[in-house]
């Protein structure tokens, strides 16, 4: 083969390469939802914490959302405003101040669309994973669900009360819309079983949803909190019950 020929190819090959790798900064302006979740030592012990937010990335380099974290099993939620950086090579990072102006620091890499991106938090002790999905910029509605998700759910149950027990939480099914619009949720596993789900959809796309899991034969409410993201294909939620710092993930099936 001539050296001129090779190395035209050698050169288209690594042109392939870092194609993938090519990001617009300007394609991550927009709205988001996130979930971000792992154990924290931030505040001294290593504790369990899930965090859910809505942010908006504007074309000046600033950020402003809201953002909700259970944390010691309590539920805590701020505004919070921050600068942003989206570079070629497809890597981001941002930093936010909530209204008691505490910063939290984060980083990560997006897809070549710049519709996801894979983040932690860099502070020391900070949690390590997070995703952040685009989300309609002129909000959502109830119609925007789809017929049927497959879920993960899992976390931590934290004492609340003297005496109380510690746990830990996992689980898998599937959501489903019935024929009357109405919502199912069927946890899979030794003992399955389907149990009803209110759900309601807010204009800018988080997503409310109880229903009861039978614990020991006894039905125990539970309450998410999440937000509709990737055109109606994903709900990232977590727990809002006193005590759980549970995360949970639903996905188009």
């Amino acid at each position: 083969m001539r050296p001129s020929l090779l190395l035209g190819l050698i050169c288209g090959l690594a042109f392939s390469a870092n194609a993938a790798d090519y990001c617009n900064p300007r394609d991550f302006l927009g709205t988001y939802g996130f979930q971000l979740t792992g154990e924290t030592t931030i505040s001294g012990e290593p504790q369990p914490a899930a965090t859910l937010g809505r942010l908006v990335f504007d074309e000046d380099g600033g950020v402003s959302g809201t953002s909700s974290v259970k944390f010691a099993g309590l539920l805590l939620g701020n505004p919070v405003t921050g600068t942003y950086e989206a570079h070629r090579n497809c890597s981001v990072s941002w930093s936010l101040q909530d209204d008691s102006g505490g910063y939290q620091h984060f980083s990560g890499v997006a897809t070549p669309d710049s519709r996801r991106v894979r983040f932690r938090q860099t502070d020391p002790g900070g949690a390590q994973e997070g995703l952040l999905v685009r989300t309609a910029a002129q909000g959502c509605k109830a119609s925007d669900l789809q017929g049927k998700y497959a879920f993960t759910l899992s976390g931590n149950m934290i004492p609340m009360t003297e005496g109380g027990a510690a746990g830990t939480v996992a689980g898998e099914g599937v959501l489903e819309e019935d024929s009357h619009h109405h919502f199912q949720l069927t946890l899979e596993g030794k003992s399955p079983y389907t149990t009803e789900v209110a759900i309601s959809v807010e204009s800018d796309c988080t997503v409310e949803m109880e229903f009861a899991l039978q614990k020991d034969g006894t039905p125990t409410a539970v309450k998410l909190r999440g937000i509709l993201v990737d055109a109606g294909k994903e709900i990232l939620a977590i727990q809002t019950d006193p005590g759980a710092v549970v995360s949970a993930r639903f996905i188009v099936k």
